[in-house]
């Protein structure tokens, strides 16, 4: 997947793919071409939801950090 195909993904759909990949790892039924496939598409969507939790993280802190009207 590119980065753009990754940003068109909600963060639902993220955690779905990863959840999809680890279930086809761990079932151990697929080569080692695969897994490693697996594995560096896994990296990515790992690293784009990282990025995406802390964006609200840090939306979050600047909204509480700012005073109360």
């Amino acid at each position: 997947m590119t980065a753009e195909d990754l940003s068109a993904l909600t963060f639902e759909q993220l955690l779905e793919r990863l959840e999809g990949i680890t279930r086809r790892m761990a079932a151990g039924d697929i080569g080692i071409e695969a897994v490693t496939d697996l594995y560096e598409e896994a990296g990515r969507l790992h690293a784009e939801a990282t990025e995406r939790l802390e964006r609200v993280r840090r939306r979050l802190a600047t909204e509480t950090e700012a005073p109360a009207p």
